[in-house]
């Protein structure tokens, strides 16, 4: 049976209305992004306030022994230190929706009659993800405009100019942060086909994000040279993990199996 878009912009227009009637995972989707923007401001914030040049250099020097001595230490940790930290949320916000796709349906008992219709499995497949990855994308792009906004405004004293975006930033938001969010509404995706409770697929999706929080902490303890080498490489993993997971999906997900399963 051929792809058909329009079916597949169907099940994600659905997926999209049975969001919008769910205010408690609507409104839990911008907790992180929250989160993400008002500690590292808070941070900014407090460096400026007590602006010892030594400190900050010496941790500069930390992660990076060969950090110029002209280079501003303060623009240095919050470009580098945050970047990490900052894709746990497009990883993270479509678990939440992705774990509801299959899982949620079987509880609401509308999944019987969605697989009973024309749409293929490719095409049921997409269209949940793009209900998911789409608005992951978008929270996370508005939270990076939120980031730079608020950096740059309590920076400013300190460092005299702007300090977000940059090549780095822009790089990882417009590139790596979709392949984060496709990576983790494919993992999503998988375990909510295979188990039959929302919860339990959600509390299972969300050790995906545990790797890269391992990743994160050796950033930060200086294991790990966080660069736009290390960004693009990790990138390049992703999308081969993304085009795994798509593949999979659509492979594992057994129309019958479902339906004799769960009716």
């Amino acid at each position: 049976m051929s792809f058909h878009w329009h079916r597949a912009a169907a099940v994600a227009w659905k997926d999209g209305l049975d969001l919008r009637k769910n205010p408690g995972l609507f409104w839990s989707m911008f907790a992180l992004p929250a989160v993400l923007v008002l500690v590292p401001t808070l941070m900014v914030w407090a460096w400026v306030r007590s602006p010892d040049d030594a400190t900050f250099r010496a941790m500069a020097l930390y992660y990076d022994p060969n950090f110029p001595r002209s280079a501003n230490a303060t623009r240095f940790l919050v470009l580098t230190d945050w970047f990490g930290l900052f894709l746990l949320m497009p990883l993270f916000t479509p678990i939440l929706i992705s774990s509801q796709s299959v899982a949620g349906e079987k509880e609401r008992r509308t999944l019987e009659p969605l697989l009973a219709s024309p749409v293929t499995s490719a095409e049921l497949v997409t269209g949940k993800s793009l209900a998911a990855v789409i608005p992951a994308v978008v929270i996370a792009w508005v939270a990076f405009v939120a980031f730079c906004i608020s950096v740059d405004a309590v920076a400013w004293p300190l460092v005299k100019g702007p300090v977000l975006p940059n090549g780095l930033w822009l790089f990882g938001v417009g590139v790596v942060a979709p392949l984060y969010a496709f990576l983790g509404n494919g993992i999503a995706v998988l375990v909510s086909a295979r188990v039959g409770e929302a919860r339990l697929a959600q509390q299972l999706s969300a050790l995906v994000v545990l790797p890269l929080m391992g990743l994160v902490a050796g950033q930060l303890a200086g294991w790990l040279r966080a660069g736009p080498s290390y960004y693009a490489l990790q990138g390049g993993v992703v999308f081969l993990l993304d085009v795994g997971l798509v593949v999979a999906s659509i492979r594992f997900f057994d129309r019958d199996r479902l339906v004799s399963r769960w009716s």
